[in-house]
């Protein structure tokens, strides 16, 4: 599969990272939290309010934005460093 040429389905359904998975499961997490807050029963202050809307958005970027990685099968090359004398 050539890294280059997907499109954003493709992308989303192809194979993401390890450090990708953690982060979206932090930014799912972070949109819950918001969330919660944001449907609470009870008054709130108006900034604690204004804070879960910002941790919903914030979650809510991070998990998509994430998902976009896209794991690559062949390693990359590393140039072997040159001695200077």
């Amino acid at each position: 599969m050539k890294i280059n040429n997907l499109n954003v389905v493709e992308r989303v359904a192809a194979p993401t990272p390890k450090w990708f998975k953690a982060l979206r499961t932090i930014g799912i997490a972070l949109a819950s939290v918001g969330g919660i807050i944001l449907a609470s029963p009870v008054a709130l202050p108006v900034g604690i309010v204004s804070a879960a809307g910002y941790l919903v958005l914030g979650g809510s970027i991070i998990s998509v934005v994430s998902q976009t990685g896209v794991k690559t099968e062949e390693e990359p090359k590393i140039q072997p460093e040159e001695k200077v004398e």
